[in-house]
């Protein structure tokens, strides 16, 4: 259970790091540029590992045929997480993805969907999506970061050197 909790953990910090580097790509090109990149790279990268690690038991795969297909919806992951990660910034982005990821877990748990056991929904369940939702809405309501006091200090380190 230890490694698990700190496997999630460490999967959180990526996640975030990925993400705010593909802001960054996203300035320069589209989303979906940004998205074949990160797509492309992930692959190569998983496939060399994979083939290291396991040989052609990489090839050894049985599951249900749409199963296949997740990596479509990474597309969709890339893409929304790359833009909201630009236009809220990686904090808030991040902390709404993850009430998001929350939210629909517990759907998929309690519906038993997608090939999962189904797990009984509790007041317990709902109020701790509640109590984490609340706590990115506090998070959201906080300060804002602002701009101009970096403005300030880049005009009085331009007239500084001016004079």
């Amino acid at each position: 259970m230890a490694l698990g909790i700190l496997l999630a953990i460490l999967g959180g910090a990526f996640v975030s790091i990925q993400n705010t580097f593909n802001a960054n790509v996203k300035k320069r090109v589209s989303v979906w540029t940004t998205t074949a990149l990160v797509l492309f790279l992930g692959f190569a990268a998983s496939f060399a590992a994979g083939l290291a690690v396991e040989g052609a038991g990489l090839f050894s795969f049985q599951a249900e045929p749409w199963f296949w297909f997740s990596g479509i919806v990474g597309v969709g992951v890339v893409a929304c997480v790359t833009s909201g990660v630009q236009m809220l910034g990686p904090s808030r982005a991040i902390s709404l993805v993850m009430v998001s990821q929350i939210f629909f877990g517990l759907m998929w748990d309690t519906l038993g969907w997608f090939g999962l056991e189904k797990v009984p929904f509790t007041w317990q369940s709902l109020l701790g999506v509640i109590l984490i939702s609340g706590g990115v809405v506090l998070f959201q309501l906080g300060p804002k970061m602002e701009k101009e006091p970096y403005a300030r200090l880049d005009t009085r380190t331009a007239n500084a050197n001016d004079g």
